[in-house]
């Protein structure tokens, strides 16, 4: 005879047990766990939305002297703040090495990818979704994040984490993604000569502030979903970085709400899409040229460190379309606390955790129904 105490004990060790995403067994489930199904005004609304037609920019030619990218980018950025860049300069094969060696490793058995395993509190390493850190909304997506910097005596961070964490056998593939994320870096520099330009800046004003940068690259994997129409491979949110550039694969997913509504940008192979962010350096003060502030045009934001919103967004909110708002009042609820010898915080405060990101390669399952990607409102990119 089965004692009902034993019971209740039994139905809370169900309930206790720890949500695994294992995308080879999770992506054959019929039904999908509770904790990804997303509200259903969050939900995919259209199986082939409108198409976003975003600038397609020559950022060669623009280095070479030609002004028209500044005008693509000036417009873009004040309708929705994406355009794509052509004539870049990253090999060819290595963009396809990249996506070939996330195929490796994302296929990799899940005791194995868990090496590599994201610890609390970091933004570096192997995410099966949010499981474990999060209970509701939860993406439809595993990650892989790692750190490279432009810094003198980090020539070789991004593949000593490969091997530090993954061992030899990834070792070469520590050496791809070091030549990938340092093409980023350089692109990224000619990026910002073009976007300081389209603010009628000096060219060299943002190219300046990056030199040197550390940022964080991310591969982002969407597996087959046997019910696409009730989650998402990431909810709608707004980036709190600088600049985020993207490569797709061809299968696509990329939303961005404009005009009221989510529109799609295409896949092209031999372009990366680009997203203007919210922040910038982590040692730097982010405070707006004085040539774009005046009394027609007053700042929105108070200065801050690039450190205190990582803080933010690690320790106390989850990123939403509303990150850099939030943030904001954040900070000077903050500096008010200080000024006052209150204190801030404490155990009614958010809990929520995001970590941040600047690169990424984005692949989406060639076999199966696709998870929607929303991002929102012309802000940043990158998957949550």
């Amino acid at each position: 005879m089965t004692i009902p105490c034993m019971i209740k004990k039994q139905k809370q060790d169900i309930q206790q047990k720890p949500l695994i995403f294992d995308s080879s067994i999770i992506q054959h489930q019929s039904n999908i766990p509770p904790q990804f199904i997303w509200p259903h005004h969050e939900r995919p609304s259209a199986a082939n939305p409108p198409e976003l037609h975003v600038p397609l920019v020559n950022i060669g030619n623009f280095l070479s002297g030609d002004t028209t990218a500044t005008e693509l980018v000036d417009e873009a950025c004040r309708k929705h703040g994406f355009f794509l860049v052509v004539n870049h300069g990253v090999d060819a094969r290595l963009i396809s090495d990249a996506h070939r060696y996330m195929d490796d490793f994302f296929e990799q058995p899940l005791e194995y990818k868990q090496r590599a395993q994201r610890k609390v509190g970091e933004h570096c390493g192997y995410a099966s979704s949010f499981t474990g850190r999060f209970s509701s909304k939860l993406p439809w997506k595993e990650t892989l994040s790692f750190e490279y910097s432009a810094k003198k005596g980090s020539s070789h961070i991004v593949e000593d984490f490969f091997e530090k964490n993954l061992g030899q056998h990834f070792a070469h593939i520590g050496k791809v993604y070091q030549e990938y994320s340092s093409a980023m870096s350089t692109l990224s520099l000619g990026i910002m000569e073009l976007l300081a330009m389209s603010l009628g800046v000096s060219r060299s004003n943002f190219k300046e502030f990056f030199e040197e940068n550390e940022s964080i690259m991310r591969l982002n994997y969407y597996p087959p979903c046997q019910k696409p129409d009730q989650t998402l491979g990431t909810g709608p949110h707004c980036d709190p970085t600088s600049l985020t550039i993207l490569h797709q694969d061809n299968i696509g997913g990329l939303q961005v709400f404009v005009d009221n509504e989510w529109r799609s940008i295409t896949p092209n192979f031999n372009a990366f899409v680009v997203n203007i962010g919210d922040t910038f350096m982590e040692d730097k003060v982010v405070t707006p040229p004085t040539e774009l502030v005046d009394s027609n045009y007053p700042r929105i934001y108070p200065d801050f460190k690039w450190t205190s919103l990582l803080e933010f967004t690690q320790k106390h909110y989850r990123a939403d379309m509303n990150t850099l708002q939030t943030f904001s009042d954040w900070l000077q609820q903050k500096q008010h606390k200080l000024d006052t010898g209150g204190d801030i915080g404490g155990k009614n405060s958010p809990a929520h955790r995001i970590p941040w990101a600047g690169w990424d390669v984005t692949k989406v399952d060639k076999h199966a129904n696709v998870c929607d990607v929303k991002d929102a409102d012309g802000k940043a990119v990158e998957p949550c």
